[in-house]
């Protein structure tokens, strides 16, 4: 069984940069490989460019990390909202693209 770690969403975390997509993606909180991280870039960019509701974009993201990655993936999308989540170890990531924030974990 995969460690769990929790993780809260704090703005104050450090900041990394992805590059290569447009908006570029702010990463705020990671406990993930730099490939899955692009990866969770492309995916959230894709679906953002699909839908304009983010119950839609979070569902969008939701299923193509279920089908690539085997379940049980979760993803909040919104502009305010607060959380604090348990997730296997490598599997988290937390960013802004534009102002809208996306998470995904895996539990």
């Amino acid at each position: 069984m995969a460690e769990k770690v929790d993780a809260p969403t704090d703005a104050g975390s450090g900041t990394n940069n992805i590059t290569g997509t447009s908006p570029k993606a702010i990463i705020k909180n990671v406990d993930m490989s730099e490939e899955l991280q692009q990866e969770s870039v492309n995916i959230a960019s894709a679906a953002l460019e699909k839908y304009n509701i983010e119950k839609d974009i979070a569902a969008q993201i939701k299923k193509e990390f279920d089908r690539k990655h085997g379940p049980t993936w979760h993803v909040v999308v919104g502009k305010n909202f607060g959380s604090y989540v348990t997730h296997e170890t490598k599997h988290f990531i937390y960013f802004y693209v534009g102002t809208l924030a996306i998470l995904i974990w895996k539990s």
